[in-house]
This record gives C-alpha cells, structure tokens and sequence, in this order.
C-alpha cells in the first residue's frame, strides 16, 4: 500500500479549490457521464474478443463518476495518475464513493500512445485492466524512449494473460501515430478489419469531441446525474478529495 502524508493546504491550495467549487455551483443540470460502447462490427471468434473492454474501477452505482481523457504518453497525464489518481483509487474508489472511468484520448504528437491504448484495451476485455493501465503511467519514461511497451505489459500480468493479449493484439501491428493510417479505419471511425481494438479507441475520442476535450488530461466529474464543466489539466489530491467532500454534503 502506498502511504502518503498530506500536510495542511497552502493558501493557494484553498483558491484552487475554491475556483473548482465555483464551477460547479455555476453549472446546471447535466447528463450521466455513462456512455457504453457499441460491440465492434467484426469481432474476433472467442469470446474474449467479442467482450467489452472495462475501463473503469470501483462501484458503478457510486454517487460519483469521474470520467479521465488521458494520453498514456502524456507526461502531464503520467504525472496526473502518479500523484492524484493512485490516491483516489486507493480512497475514494476503494470506499465506494467514486467510480472511475479511464477514456483514450491518444495525441498524435506522441508516436507511441496509441499503441499503448491498444493493449490497455486488451488488458480491459480480460479484467486485467487496473494493473496493465498502471504498468503503463509507472514506466511512461522508459517505454515512451524507445515504444518497447511489451515488456511492461507483460510483467504486469504474466505468461499466461500474455499469450491472451498477444491473441487479442493480432492485426495491431500497423502505429497509426508512426505516420500510416490504418486499415482498420473508414469514414465514419469504425473498424472494418485490422486492429479490432480501435473501435474502442475511436469510441472515447468521439466522446471526447462531445464534451469538448481540447488537452489531456481532461476530468469529467458527474454527481447524482448532474454532470460538471469538464476540467483540464492536473490537479492535486488533496483538493480533489475537498471537492469529492464538498459534493457528498450536499
């Protein structure tokens, strides 16, 4: 377990936390932040590939949902999961006030995230998601020099799960962010053959034009059913955690 001290909030701390809490009085009504995604339209014969890919960690029916756009090569993204998300998910999400739902929004500026949402994708449709997502943002520096994702994917969950996600990785050759476009892309976004996991990819930055999300990461928070302004950038867990606080008071 990670143990963390949280000292006394600064000043500046408490203005930031208070701008967030502004934005979300100012807001109306919203809509639920849960929006599934469709099957692909070819999916491979087993079962593991017709399977929807879980994103997200902790109790659906939490009284709130926190939607992340993130770009696992993002160095702002790396540092987001590093110093507030691991937090959250070993507080809030672990004691059921929050749920968590990881969204990709890969940047084309980094040649290798996509390819990392990829197998965070097959991790997801094996359950192996919360550890393979974690992999990830933990040796962003390492596999983001060289694109050797692999091996951190494959520490993480081991032999067997591998050889899954190695089968659930078949037609994922081709890095659309390497300058070639995919096969697997028509006009509409879908995925006709190629890399079947795409579909999902293409799914969460389709919502992500909805809302819309202009950097990563993006926060989505939804409480009760009312949806709050999105809210780019990082921030901190102690004023998150003011912000979760001050929602459940209400």
């Amino acid at each position: 377990m990670i143990r963390r001290t949280l000292h006394p909030l600064s000043g500046a701390a408490f203005g930031e936390l208070a701008v967030v809490a502004m934005l979300a009085l100012m807001c109306g009504a919203g809509v639920s932040g849960q929006t599934r995604p469709r099957a692909p339209a070819h999916a491979v014969a087993n079962s593991e590939g017709t399977a929807l890919p879980v994103k997200s960690l902790g109790n659906k029916n939490a009284p709130i949902t926190m939607e992340v756009f993130s770009d696992y090569q993002c160095p702002s993204c790396g540092n987001f999961y590093e110093n507030t998300l691991k937090y959250m998910i070993q507080d809030s999400v672990a004691g059921g006030q929050v749920y968590f739902v990881h969204r990709d929004f890969p940047l084309p500026m980094h040649p290798y995230s996509y390819m990392a949402a990829r197998w965070s994708n097959a991790a997801a449709k094996i359950g192996k998601f919360e550890v393979v997502d974690g992999a990830l943002f933990d040796n962003q520096a390492v596999w983001s020099a060289d694109g050797n994702i692999e091996r951190f994917v494959a520490a993480a969950v081991g032999p067997a799960d591998f050889k899954r996600l190695k089968k659930l990785m078949e037609g994922c050759d081709v890095n659309p962010h390497l300058g070639v476009k995919p096969a697997s892309f028509n006009n509409s976004g879908q995925a006709d053959h190629g890399c079947l996991l795409d579909t999902y990819i293409e799914q969460d930055k389709q919502l992500a034009k909805q809302i819309p999300v202009t950097q990563t990461p993006t926060s989505v928070i939804t409480y009760k059913g009312q949806r709050y302004p999105a809210m780019p950038g990082f921030v901190t867990w102690p004023i998150l955690k003011q912000f979760f606080d001050s929602l459940m008071k209400q």
